[in-house]
């Protein structure tokens, strides 16, 4: 399996002002990239070399290869979360979200909480577990929900390098904003039924 960055599924200005064009230059053209070329060196010469992502991702003891794994597919399920058209969750994820968290508002400020809280580098997700239950889970530096064997719906990245060229230190502020370009659309596709 080649791994390869993708294309983002917008223009890189699309998400301003909540997230300006400089973060995700920064964000996606270096972070991201440095990834995807450190894990293709990495498995070059390994019988990783032609798994998929989520194979690799979950067939992988060795540690730096996971981390650049994860952190790829953690990057890119992050851009795929995100869209300049904001709308509301609707069918099976509103559903879902209203049985597991009792409303949208109580799951907003449960995950703005989760996402604030998190000490250090990491992610916060909403994931689906095997019995269909959604729980928020906060990850740290490169973990990713698939190595727990649950489905991920929704990550926010909450690396400072995601948020620091435009809000500095004020990650609750990010996050804050970054609710206003949620991908609902694609959240919901991610819900196993």
């Amino acid at each position: 399996m080649l791994i390869e960055l993708p294309p983002l599924p917008y223009e890189k200005n699309a998400l301003e002002p909540h997230i300006s064009t400089e973060t995700v230059e920064y964000h996606y053209g270096k972070h991201h990239q440095g990834y995807v070329t450190k894990l293709k060196k990495l498995i070059e010469a390994t019988k990783l070399k032609d798994e998929t992502l989520i194979n690799i991702i979950k067939k992988t003891d060795n540690q730096n290869i996971y981390n650049n794994a994860a952190q790829v597919f953690n990057h890119t399920f992050y851009w795929n979360c995100m869209t300049p058209d904001h709308h509301k969750p609707e069918g099976a994820i509103e559903m879902l979200i209203k049985k597991h968290f009792g409303s949208f508002e109580t799951f907003k400020e449960k995950f703005i909480q989760a996402a604030g809280t998190l000490f250090g580098s990491g992610w916060v997700w909403l994931v689906q577990d095997k019995k269909g239950n959604l729980h928020i889970k906060q990850t740290r530096n490169a973990h990713c929900p698939i190595k727990d064997n649950e489905t991920p719906l929704l990550v926010c990245d909450v690396w400072e390098h995601a948020y620091y060229i435009d809000y500095r230190n004020r990650r609750k502020e990010y996050v804050e904003k970054w609710w206003n370009v949620i991908n609902w659309k694609f959240v919901g596709e991610q819900v196993k039924t």
